[in-house]
């Protein structure tokens, strides 16, 4: 079926809001042959797939053929485009994309617990292997533990996993229930720790702890988003987000086939800058400093998560 256009008013955007970067570099780190961005969205555009009544922000218009064009720019093969929070329950706008590129992405949606048997089934065929739950009460109301069990119970059989946006200082209240979750784990930006503390303290520690005792993998994404003392990944800058290395390797060294990566593209809700993403691909030798590592970070892992069987 073809997809028409609706005939609404396009909403503004959040006061602030700070579009993609426009003319991204070509990295110096040239990405293995099959890498994969294993976090990425897409925003409407809002003709075809308007935003979320409820939403907490309204952002540019971010579509797949704009990741597409991206992802040749960067050298990616391969893309997992996470169900953005301003689009809701409504995953039209993400396995759109995700059918458009032929197998050569997955989705995760967003579903609420009544969701049918039927409509889990269709969201699989179109390529969604897991779903996202959101911790971060900034951004979504978060739901009754009781109602993310319920949906936990439904995806199981599907072989899913379910994918968790929490800050670091949250884990303790919320490690138990993490654990009881009948499926695969997938921890975004490694928990959202606080590097101005230290890697080897409580906190990150603690995080470690979580998931070498779990099925758990880890996104070492978004440095952008965690780095208190930068520099920013701008103006050709190739030592970024410094004090986020440590925790980065930290992670790699200690899970090398539990990592993941990917750009966050187009970084929703970002206020201090956009940065350049051939900058954040040039980021990727600073935490997994070897080619093996790099190897599994890109390739292997997620295609033994998101593809398996499958090669390159």
């Amino acid at each position: 079926m073809r997809l028409q256009e609706i005939s609404v008013v396009p909403s503004p955007k959040t006061p602030g809001w700070l579009d993609w970067y426009q003319d991204p570099s070509v990295p110096v780190f040239r990405l293995p042959a099959g890498a994969v961005d294993a976090h990425c969205h897409v925003f409407g555009p809002q003709a075809a797939f308007p935003f979320a009544p409820e939403r907490k922000y309204t952002p540019c218009d971010a579509g797949k053929s704009e990741l597409a064009s991206l992802h040749d720019r960067l050298g990616v093969s391969r893309a997992v485009i996470v169900q953005a929070t301003c689009h809701g329950a409504d995953n039209t706008a993400m396995t759109d994309a995700v059918r458009a590129a032929g197998g050569r992405a997955r989705g995760i949606a967003t579903v609420r617990p009544d969701v049918t048997d039927a409509e889990l089934r269709e969201l699989d065929a179109a390529g969604v292997r897991g779903v996202r739950f959101n911790f971060l009460r900034r951004l979504v109301d978060t739901s009754p533990k009781e109602d993310l069990t319920a949906i936990a119970e439904k995806i199981a059989p599907l072989g899913w996993h379910i994918v968790l946006y929490f800050e670091s200082a949250d884990l303790p209240e919320l490690e138990g229930f993490f654990g009881s979750l009948p499926t695969p784990l997938v921890i975004d930006h490694m928990g959202r720790p606080d590097v101005t503390l230290p890697v080897g303290g409580p906190q990150f520690s603690r995080f470690l702890g979580f998931v070498d005792s779990h099925d758990v993998w880890v996104k070492v994404t978004c440095p952008e988003r965690l780095s208190v003392s930068g520099p920013p990944a701008l103006d050709g800058e190739q030592y970024a987000y410094t004090d986020v290395v440590p925790f980065g390797r930290r992670v790699v060294e200690e899970f090398p086939d539990r990592v993941l990566w990917g750009t966050d593209w187009p970084h929703p809700n970002l206020t201090g800058h956009m940065p350049d993403d051939g900058l954040l691909v040039d980021h990727v030798p600073r935490i997994a400093v070897t080619a093996e590592q790099q190897r599994r970070l890109l390739v292997d892992n997620p295609m033994s998560l998101y593809w398996p069987g499958e090669g390159a």
